[in-house]
């Protein structure tokens, strides 16, 4: 548990943005050439599918994250103190103007601005202008990215404080099951699938579905950190999503999720429906795909603090770390291992059972 924490809390540090991803994949292709059996490619959109290098004749399963979080591309140096930049993501007007954030160049150093106005309209993204603590001529370039100026992640009485749990936690997690995985008999089948650009409207798991970047045959874990709600509270275990704000997820691997679950004594976990924004599962369903999600609920939103408050105009408009319960992480690594393990396990379905033990007592009024 203390390697899958370390991984954890690095992977949350990392600074990344849709479609600026490179920090992140290179350190899951560090990650990949430090373990024994697992293969690493990219299909033609950037995205990362991690399998394994033994043999298995079983349908594939892919646990599914997403390698950016909001945050901000420079579009240009107005002058050696001010950057334009643009917002991928989705964060409300009121967090920006007056906030702090980090600049990174192509060496990782970090300079500290401050937000000095939003252009809200502009499209295809918000707009800013940043004014730099100090002038930089030259240093800073196009597509450099920058996020909300935070600390280093922090645990605090069982809670990650960190600048981007969504969705790097969800990185960390599938690849701490794979890493885990991997070690089992008869789980071969069993891959990671890392998407890119998923802030701005998933397009690099639409890519990858409407390609076929993983076999049609697959079925798909999906991880994400949703907005937690006080029916989802954090520290409730992990949750199996059954749906987001868009639609329901599949069915027949969610209900079969749910039965190996619910055959867990012991086990904490949710089993929600989390509205609070809409997943990749959903796009894969929409292309064919037999695919459900696994979420950590999740604090600070996309670096919101208060956002009900600040919405209904009773709280100022401050970002924070995001926070996560490291007890649900750690659960969201054993929910894949047990779901990995016993998908594929013949199941009397509880349900039907319970079906027709009704349909047998109360016959006779049918008649």
């Amino acid at each position: 548990m203390k390697k899958h924490l370390k991984w954890l809390m690095e992977l949350t540090a990392i600074p990344t943005a849709a479609g600026q991803e490179a920090r992140v994949i290179e350190w899951v292709e560090q990650w990949v050439k430090k373990q024994s059996g697992i293969a690493l490619k990219r299909d033609k959109f950037g995205n990362l599918i991690l399998t394994q290098t033994r043999k298995s004749s079983k349908k594939p399963v892919f646990i599914t994250a997403h390698l950016d979080h909001p945050a901000f591309v420079v579009r240009k140096q107005i002058d050696d103190q001010h950057l334009e930049m643009e917002f991928r993501g989705g964060v409300n007007d009121a967090y920006f103007v007056g906030a702090k954030v980090e600049v990174f160049d192509n060496d990782d150093n970090g300079y500290i601005g401050t937000i000095q106005s939003l252009e809200a309209k502009a499209k295809p993204f918000k707009r800013v202008v940043v004014k730099l603590k100090k002038g930089v001529a030259g240093i800073l370039l196009k597509d450099d990215i920058a996020r909300w100026k935070f600390n280093s992640p922090v645990v605090k009485n069982g809670l990650l404080h960190a600048p981007a749990c969504d969705d790097l936690a969800g990185v960390a997690a599938a690849l701490c099951a794979l890493d885990t995985i991997k070690k089992l008999s008869a789980l071969g089948h069993v891959g990671v699938l890392l998407t890119r650009a998923e802030e701005i409207g998933f397009v690099g798991a639409i890519a990858a579905a409407k390609n076929k970047s993983v076999p049609k045959t697959s079925r798909l874990l999906c991880l994400e950190t949703s907005r937690s709600f006080p029916e989802s509270p954090i520290g409730g275990g992990p949750i199996l999503r059954v749906g987001d704000k868009t639609s329901v997820f599949g069915p027949d691997i969610t209900n079969a999720a749910s039965e190996i679950m619910n055959a867990q004594k012991n086990f904490m976990w949710q089993r929600k429906l989390m509205p609070g924004g809409t997943c990749e599962s959903t796009a894969f369903c929409e292309y064919g795909y037999l695919s459900t999600c696994l979420c950590l609920a999740l604090g600070n939103y996309h670096n919101m603090k208060d956002i009900d408050g600040v919405l209904q105009k009773n709280k100022p408009a401050k970002v924070a770390p995001e926070v996560i319960s490291v007890n649900d992480f750690h659960g969201l690594v054993d929910m894949l291992k047990i779901i990995c393990r016993d998908l594929d396990k013949p199941r009397k379905s509880s349900l039907r059972k319970g079906l027709e033990t009704r349909l047998k007592m109360y016959r006779k009024i049918l008649s």
